[in-house]
């Protein structure tokens, strides 16, 4: 294989290189192993179908076009679809991915099933909600559409992940070269026993539930002790992924392994209770107040700490010299920092039921999803092994500020809308917009949805792009690894 292979069509004009020396944890030569490109093209598949039902979501709220197709269903099933692709495929199968890469390669058949119950399961969602007769629960945390099909594939998905993350908390942490930070890995680790506790929190929850609940209050109060436990999972993924990018775009590491295995068992430690909110049943104030006040306090102070770290690390060392792709790093940091505090504003300011909540919901899980874009640029530059074109860690660098500004400028015009009272979760003729502000508010959150929108596809149309030669040509059964094709 050519050592100067680019991932793009060879031309007569061949774009330059961007060099990736070896910085500390941050080696250029990072393994992706077949089974973690498996999981990271499940994410990314996800989002291209979110991607495209993102758009009608987002044209059932604009005034005028919301009342052109004039059936709250239509867009509520595509609400459903879209936030269990972006907000469930997408995160926990990237999490999978930075599972693989985190650990040693596995051994077995228990990879193997745990990705085609996944795949599967998605599959499943998809077919499900094209069910004749499915009604959409739009339930906090996980929304449903009351099919079989859909809620088997919802749960095969959750039991396909859930075995892979346990498996692979058992492997050793890979301690090569070309590993991923500690610290990084420790907030790997600490997101997937905060996803099995979500799992154990489940199952405390539909054990604490009495028969006979309509369809909305059992899956609202089965996921919502579950979903908050969720939370803290991406919370740790998103701040193990701070710690790689800032590694990346500085050469050094933030913390040592030592605080950051300190700091990541101070996040989990107040939810480990969680399960035990169920004793007196599911819908016992203890279960739902306990949930929510975990959640308020429970998640940011650890966030601030590892937030006035990594800024004050960016700002001593500085971007490493002669790495095209530290910006991308300090971009993607950068763009997730500013939607996590954009996320506790915002969140500080419910009071009701109004569009404040998405506002903060959206800005808070935006600042999960920049973060994943920016790791997945790091994972497919070191996956060519000799780097990404200058143009396209230029084009990366805007994607993610394009996303992060229109994120912000969306959910700021949810928050608009939400200080003048407008309700939440409603579509087309359903939707009563009575003030100026309310109008505002909406047409803000219009146009930043459809920039967040655009920058998302941009991205895919970037990482697809790289994508296409992954399995060009089988793994060495040694290596783990996939060579590219001369």
């Amino acid at each position: 294989m050519p050592a100067t292979l680019s991932l793009h069509p060879p031309g007569p004009l061949p774009l330059p290189q961007v060099a990736l020396p070896r910085a500390a944890g941050c080696a250029a030569s990072l393994a992706v192993s077949a089974e973690a490109r498996r999981w990271f093209a499940l994410a990314v598949g996800s989002l291209v179908v979110a991607g495209l039902l993102s758009l009608a979501v987002v044209l059932g709220r604009i005034p005028g076009l919301s009342g052109v197709i004039d059936d709250p269903l239509f867009f509520k099933r595509c609400l459903v679809v879209h936030v269990d692709l972006a907000l469930v495929v997408w995160f926990y199968a990237f999490l999978g991915g930075l599972a693989a890469v985190r650990s040693t390669p596995g051994h077995g058949a228990i990879g193997g099933v745990a990705y085609a119950l996944a795949l599967g399961g998605t599959v499943a969602m998809l077919a499900g909600a094209l069910m004749r007769g499915a009604q959409p629960v739009l339930a906090n945390y996980v929304p449903v559409i009351d099919h079989p099909l859909f809620l088997g594939g919802l749960a095969a998905f959750f039991v396909g992940t859930l075995f892979f993350l346990i498996e692979s908390l058992g492997r050793p942490t890979r301690r090569a070269a070309d590993a991923p930070p500690a610290d990084a890995a420790a907030g790997w680790q600490a997101a997937a026993v905060a996803y099995v506790l979500a799992g154990a929190t489940w199952v405390a929850t539909r054990a604490g539930l009495p028969a006979g609940l309509d369809a909305w209050t059992r899956y609202e109060f089965t996921a919502w002790g579950a979903g908050h436990v969720l939370q803290v999972a991406n919370t740790a993924a998103m701040l193990g992924v701070w710690c790689w990018l800032l590694a990346r775009a500085t050469g050094r590491p933030v913390l040592t392994p030592r605080g950051a295995r300190w700091l990541f068992t101070l996040l989990l430690a107040p939810h480990l209770v969680m399960p035990l909110l169920t004793a007196r049943g599911a819908l016992d104030a203890l279960y739902h107040a306990g949930a929510t006040q975990l959640m308020r306090w429970g998640i940011f102070p650890v966030v601030l700490v590892v937030l006035g770290l990594g800024w004050r690390h960016l700002r001593r060392h500085g971007l490493a010299v002669g790495d095209a792709l530290a910006p991308v790093a300090a971009a993607g940091f950068a763009a997730s920092a500013g939607l996590t505090l954009l996320g506790f504003a915002l969140g500080a300011c419910i009071r009701s039921s109004t569009t404040l909540v998405p506002a903060h919901y959206h800005a808070a899980l935006g600042g999960v999803t920049v973060s994943f874009m920016a790791a997945a640029y790091l994972v497919w530059a070191a996956a060519a092994r000799s780097g990404l074109p200058a143009a396209v860690a230029v084009a990366a660098r805007r994607q993610l500020r394009l996303f992060g500004l229109g994120q912000s400028v969306f959910a700021l015009g949810f928050a608009l809308g939400g200080f003048y009272g407008l309700g939440r979760k409603a579509y087309a003729s359903e939707q009563q917009v009575r003030s100026a502000g309310e109008y505002a508010g909406l047409v803000v959150m219009g146009v930043g949805g459809l920039l967040a929108t655009a920058a998302g596809l941009w991205f895919l149309f970037l990482v697809l792009r790289e994508m296409r030669h992954w399995w060009a040509r089988r793994a060495p059964a040694s290596a783990g690894t996939v060579p590219f094709p001369p």
